[in-house]
């Protein structure tokens, strides 16, 4: 049995101390360097591992974004992808997650179209942004099942994929029918570094770039004025206040100080 999974990843900065533009709107992304997202490490590791388990299967890897994309793309196929695709759309915001999803939707639908796909796996949220919606935002675009906060594939076919989504008190077990997209979480796995063979694979492999236009849209689709979703401004945190510090001559004496001070926060 065969199956044809497609992994998204997004390209994030690989720190969190970035500057923030605040009078456009924007973090300052001048200077930055980036990386595959943490989160979506998990997402491909299941994915080359259900790949493994099932011989014949392929992985693509897909991501959005501008020129660090392909350094994501081929550190995807270093560390087992088949192939990828990168979508390159300067239209499209990659913070807003409508316009992220609509895009990313309509390239799968590509995929789909020239090889079928059975199931799109995606991390938990990417680790800017941090919203963790796209994954469901997606499969509203195709109309396909979906699940999130996904800790173990138990099984999975051609037809259909049994899953444990995690939830508040245990877990779920769902049966999903494919094609599905599902959202996962840092236990399903510990991720594998890279291999040498595959860097040496992402290194020649050849990567399309596929435009607006090569999924069947258009720079006006990404216009604000038809996003539902408005990103009104990005501000840093407020700072961290100074801690307190309690003085006393024994342990005794700072336990109660402590408590009193609790006691007119309203904290016990």
């Amino acid at each position: 049995m065969s199956l044809h999974i497609v992994v998204c990843v997004k390209s994030t900065p690989t720190t969190v101390n970035v500057s923030i533009d605040e009078s456009a709107g924007k973090i300052k992304t001048a200077g930055l360097s980036y990386a595959m997202n943490p989160f979506d490490e998990y997402a491909v590791e299941e994915a080359i591992r259900i790949k493994e388990k099932n011989p014949g299967s392929t992985v693509t890897a897909l991501s959005l974004g501008p020129e660090h994309v392909e350094a994501v793309l081929r550190e995807a196929i270093a560390r087992g992808c088949d192939k990828a695709v990168w979508l390159n759309i300067p239209e499209c915001d990659t913070h807003n997650s409508y316009g992220t999803s609509h895009a990313l939707a309509q390239a799968l639908k590509k995929i789909h179209a020239e090889t079928p796909v059975h199931l799109v796996l995606f991390g938990k949220n990417a680790s800017d942004g941090n919203a963790g919606v796209t994954a469901a935002q997606i499969a509203g675009w195709l109309n396909w099942p979906a699940a999130i906060s996904v800790k173990k594939i138990d099984s999975i076919n051609s037809a259909e994929a049994v899953v444990w989504r995690a939830v508040e008190n245990g877990v779920d077990v769902l049966k999903l029918k494919l094609p599905a997209c599902v959202g996962t979480i840092k236990e399903i796995n510990e991720p594998r570094l890279p291999s040498l063979k595959g860097k040496m694979a992402s290194k020649k492999a050849v990567i399309p770039k596929w435009t607006a236009q090569d999924i069947g849209l258009k720079a006006e689709d990404f216009s604000s004025t038809l996003e539902p979703l408005k990103i009104e401004k990005f501000s840093a945190p407020p700072p961290r206040p100074a801690g307190l510090k309690i003085e006393g001559s024994s342990a005794a004496e700072k336990a109660k100080k402590l408590v009193d001070i609790l006691i007119e926060r309203k904290l016990v």
